[in-house]
């Protein structure tokens, strides 16, 4: 064997023979193949495993992709970087290319979160402020475009890198997302799963923009300050009552204590109350029973006729587009005070010729915190 020979073993030995690369960490996505001068020999082994994609990228231009494989690097197997390279013919000496390895595997439980309160604007409760967190998935679709667009050329890009990429682009997607829902304030920690799938779908194109597929995406809850959530409760209690039925348990619990009491000032003074109360819900037996009284009454005896029984309000309300009621004032009074109607909601009653804004009717602008006094009379 002549020196020259010897010489050209001793240099195709410096040369790395196999081209691959042991994961064994789990949060990097990306890795460079490092190597002496980036030299790769002719012939070389690619080992790819499953789980990895590698790329090649000559001079920060996206070469040849290959998958989980064994390969043999020649020009027939990397077209692009031939073309690139302008290898018409094959080669025969070492060629220069940067080598990067992609993680592929699925990247479970990353967590995401609102940094600041998102601001909603809802119909009954005003501006009010939410939070929310959860958990995503992602995995790499598009290793080229993921390195070209992304990593750069970083040697060793792990997640972390990118999930805070990731987070700010799914806090930006979520806020608009919750914003366009227009939903009742109650409803969106209520419907988490149906969010979660619409958060999904309208981030999985920003995701695909870059190289990343978002595998799944979890809304694990919404929050909101504790005054608010007491406000909802309370409001969701009284919008299942049936007004109605409530004052007439009262009346009957107020009768109740009164007789307990009849001894008292108190007492006397709580059983006239509800027992003109009681008169206008039993306006027709009332009739009647006065009748027997009076033809009882001796002749001598002048009859005290009774004021008649003031007939109550009824008025109807819209609420939606649509016309609701009747109800009485008060029940009207505390459809205001749990805000599902407001001051410009249209109301109507009998002898109104249109229906008119709370806020423009006499006896109504006590709810406003106030009455408003009569014009003064001119002179």
């Amino acid at each position: 064997m002549g020196i020259f020979d010897e010489i050209k073993k001793k240099l195709s030995h410096e040369f790395i023979d196999i081209i691959e690369w042991l994961d064994y960490t789990d949060d990097t996505i990306v890795h460079r193949f490092e190597r002496y001068q980036n030299e790769i020999k002719n012939e070389a082994k690619l080992i790819v495993r499953e789980g990895q994609t590698a790329v090649f990228v000559n001079e920060g231009q996206l070469a040849d992709v290959f998958t989980a494989g064994t390969y043999t690097l020649n020009t027939q197997n990397l077209p692009i970087l031939s073309t690139l390279k302008g290898w018409k013919y094959g080669f025969n000496s070492p060629f220069k290319a940067e080598v990067y390895f992609v993680n592929t595997h699925l990247f479970t439980d990353e967590k995401w979160g609102t940094k600041n309160p998102i601001t909603l604007n809802d119909d009954r409760f005003g501006l009010v402020e939410v939070r929310a967190f959860g958990t995503y998935a992602f995995k790499i679709n598009d290793a080229g475009k993921f390195i070209i667009d992304i990593v750069g050329t970083d040697a060793n890009f792990t997640n972390f890198e990118i999930n805070e990429h990731l987070k700010s682009l799914i806090s930006t997607r979520f806020t608009d997302t919750i914003g366009e829902a227009n939903l009742p304030i109650e409803l969106y920690a209520a419907n988490t799963t149906e969010l979660s799938d619409t958060c999904l779908e309208v981030m999985q194109p920003e995701f695909n923009s870059v190289g990343i597929s978002l595998e799944k995406f979890f809304i694990e809850n919404v929050s909101m300050p504790e005054e608010l959530k007491k406000e909802i409760f309370e409001y969701s209690r009284i919008d299942k009552l049936d007004l109605d039925k409530l004052t007439k348990f009262k009346t009957a619990k107020a009768i109740e204590a009164a007789a307990a009491n009849e001894g008292g000032t108190a007492g006397a003074g709580m059983g006239m109350g509800m027992g003109f109360v009681l008169a206008q819900q039993m306006g027709g037996m009332m009739s009647p029973m006065a009748g027997q009284q009076q033809a009882h009454t001796p002749q001598q005896a002048t009859p005290v006729t009774p004021p008649p029984i003031p007939v109550q309000v009824q008025y109807f309300y819209a609420h939606n587009g649509q016309q609701a009621g009747p109800v009485s004032f008060e029940q009207l009074k505390a459809l205001f005070a749990n805000r599902t109607i407001n001051k410009d909601a249209l109301i109507w009653k009998q002898g109104m010729s249109n229906w008119t804004a709370l806020k423009d009717i006499e006896e109504l602008k006590s709810f406003l915190g106030g009455n408003t006094p009569p014009p003064l009379p001119s002179n």
